[in-house]
């Protein structure tokens, strides 16, 4: 039997009853919705409220329930895949935690269950963000105390050995209170081996980097530019001096959670709303059951095509963040209900993508001649698991296979009722305290969000759509390596940036004026420069791709505007700002810069990749750094937003 314990014992969140016909209007509950649940260390936990589930016919609704099991039992996956020993830790300090009869109101509890959260939060004792190993702040005298006074938790004990307890106990105290041992989750610093420095579980311990890519470079010849994303879906270990791929399928790794997701996808099948959806869900069963990524890559041609219907559902090992060299696959899953009304709004932006290819500033070789089968929409998100959850994009936009997207299109997201969450829960201190002048925070106040949403929506949409590798040129995993997710995330925010101060999205009807892409300008080269910076530890440089990626776009712009002084760096009664001068320059700069890592993709070119990122993404002006720090200290703001999931 499955347990599942949510990151707050106190909350879940309630669902309209069902109803066997689906009304043609849906009741507005105008009861004000309570966003924040609790906040602990750097973390805020929130809600999200589920719009439009209630009018769902029953079918649907059991749709999105077995979908939402399906996802859920993918949840100890992620933690196995983020370090070998964190379902351990996890169930340990779970047992610890329900089953400990002492006084639990000290204060060394208090810190305990603070620790315990984090890692729910963290789907693992490494930061989500930082990958930082997360250090208790109770004492290993108090974790020993617990172990003592806990008769009734259920260890992993070795009975065959001697002092199975004290063996036990000696060696849960290490995972948790050494600083050097799983130091960090995934290292990506230049001239370290990444495959040996970082405590992840894709690959066998003692497999060095070097060994790691000479083994998928051999696997990838004789592919053509067709190539299944090998290694996508498996750990790869030594075993007997040869290596060896551990697939993750029914019969192979992780057999027992994917089998019990297989249950439940074959009773999604049975209730699919359309022949589409219904032969997309019997594709990704057949691939659980095989581990074949060439299904894995039928699967995602039929899903791009599964456009109609009210539900959908993004389930597999997908993004390759994770890994230091971009190749495995993180397990996820996100289960969506349309939002009528907003998609229907949005379309407009799928429907011009050629004219937004056809109008890049990009070389006229790496634009596409036929954007194929882009479609968007904004969902509802009904459940999120693995690496969407406890932190969740507000876009997505997949298949990530460059031929899938060429040949046979993309489908793109946004997640409208988790940006609404964020909304809801954002305070609006952070304006006046970081943007200079009133006209500007103004701008913001008015602007923000809808820049933010358009920003997300280009750049899921048009961003990560765009754009075309040369003839003969291998994926950007295997020619980019370690900086392709960065440069990736990069070019699909240079689309949005490049855009969001156009004319064209005011004659579409998607913003009235472009005081839009001012206030998105504005919002970007402060986070890039400054604002993100406060999610970092003194003395860190940058390891999260996105991060990377933001600060790599704003102080390129920065650096290359300073001659006619097209952003600012001002400091007024002893404080940093960034302003923005010039506006249509700095569009401009962004053009030139999309231009340059679209030719970096589609040539394949490793040393400038590496020369953009490690001069622009990686370090940390320090006195900047603990400005930030500073000054967002007294805002009393969390840094970082988990959400807990619904209760169906």
């Amino acid at each position: 039997m499955r347990k599942i314990i949510y990151l707050s014992i106190i909350a879940t969140l309630a669902v309209a009853a069902c109803k066997s016909k689906k009304p043609t209007t849906q009741v507005v509950d105008t009861t004000p919705f309570e966003y924040k649940v609790e906040r602990f260390a750097d973390m805020q936990i929130l809600k999200y409220q589920v719009p439009g589930l209630d009018i769902l016919s029953t079918q649907q609704k059991e749709l999105v329930y077995y979908l939402s099991e399906a996802a859920l039992y993918g949840r100890d996956i992620i933690y196995a895949q983020n370090c070998k020993e964190n379902l351990l830790v996890r169930k340990t300090l779970e047992e610890l935690y329900t089953k400990f009869p002492g006084d639990k109101t000290t204060e060394e509890w208090k810190k305990f269950e603070v620790y315990l959260k984090r890692v729910w939060a963290s789907n693992g004792i490494h930061h989500h963000y930082s990958e930082k190993k997360i250090m208790p702040e109770f004492s290993s005298a108090y974790l020993k105390m617990l172990f003592d006074n806990t008769p009734t938790a259920d260890l992993p004990l070795n009975e065959n050995v001697s002092n199975a307890k004290l063996r036990f106990v000696s060696k849960f105290n290490s995972i948790l209170f050494s600083p050097t041992y799983l130091a960090k989750g995934v290292v990506k610093d230049k001239g370290v081996d990444k495959i040996a420095a970082s405590s992840n579980n894709y690959y066998d311990n003692s497999l060095k980097e070097s060994e790691v890519e000479a083994f998928y470079k051999k696997l990838f010849e004789g592919y053509g530019e067709d190539a299944p994303s090998l290694g996508l879906n498996s750990k790869l270990v030594r075993a007997n001096g040869y290596f060896k791929e551990e697939v993750y399928k029914v019969g192979g790794l992780y057999s027992a959670a994917i089998e019990k997701m297989v249950f439940w996808l074959e009773k999604a099948v049975k209730v699919a709303e359309n022949p589409q959806q219904q032969k997309y869900l019997e594709l990704l069963v057949k691939y659980y059951k095989t581990g074949d990524l060439k299904i894995w890559d039928e699967c995602n041609i039929e899903w791009v095509k599964a456009t109609e219907g009210d539900i959908d559902v993004i389930n597999g090992f997908i993004e390759v963040y994770g890994d230091p060299l971009g190749i495995k696959g993180a397990f996820e899953s996100v289960v969506q209900i349309n939002d009528f009304d907003a998609s229907a709004k949005m379309k407009v932006m799928a429907d011009n993508a050629q004219w937004f290819e056809d109008n890049s500033p990009i070389m006229a070789a790496h634009k596409k001649t036929k954007v194929t089968g882009i479609s968007y929409k904004v969902v509802n998100a009904a459940m999120e698991s693995g690496d969407a959850a406890p932190s969740t994009p507000i876009g997505i936009n997949l298949p990530n296979a460059d031929w899938i997207r060429s040949k046979h299109g993309s489908k793109s997201v946004s997640l409208g009722n988790i940006v609404a969450a964020y909304n809801g829960a954002s305070s609006g201190n952070v304006a006046g305290e970081f943007y200079l002048g009133e006209d500007v925070i103004a701008r913001q106040k008015a602007h923000s969000e809808l820049a933010a949403k358009l920003h997300t929506a280009m750049h899921e949409v048009i961003g990560h759509a765009s754009g075309k590798l040369n003839s003969g040129v291998a994926n950007p995993h295997e020619t980019l390596k370690n900086y392709a997710s960065t440069l990736e995330e990069a070019r699909a925010d240079l689309v949005a940036l490049y855009y969001i101060y156009d004319q064209k999205l005011i004659d579409l009807g998607l913003m009235s004026t472009l005081d839009v892409g001012k206030a998105e300008y504005d919002s970007y080269i402060n986070n890039g420069l400054f604002l993100q910076l406060r999610r970092l530890e003194k003395g860190e440089n940058i390891e999260e791709d996105h991060m990377r990626n933001r600060q790599l776009v704003a102080a390129w712009a920065f650096e290359k505007g300073k001659a006619t002084n097209v952003i600012e760096q001002k400091k007024v009664d002893g404080k940093t700002y960034f302003v923005v001068n010039d506006y249509a320059k700095l569009r401009e700069l962004f053009g030139e810069l999309l231009k340059e890592i679209q030719r970096i993709k589609s040539e394949g070119d490793y040393n400038a990749a590496e020369k953009l990122v490690e001069t622009y993404g990686v370090k940390v002006n320090p006195v900047l750094h603990a400005e930030v720090l500073e000054r967002f200290k007294k805002l009393d703001l969390a840094p970082y937003s988990g959400f807990m999931q619904p209760k169906l």
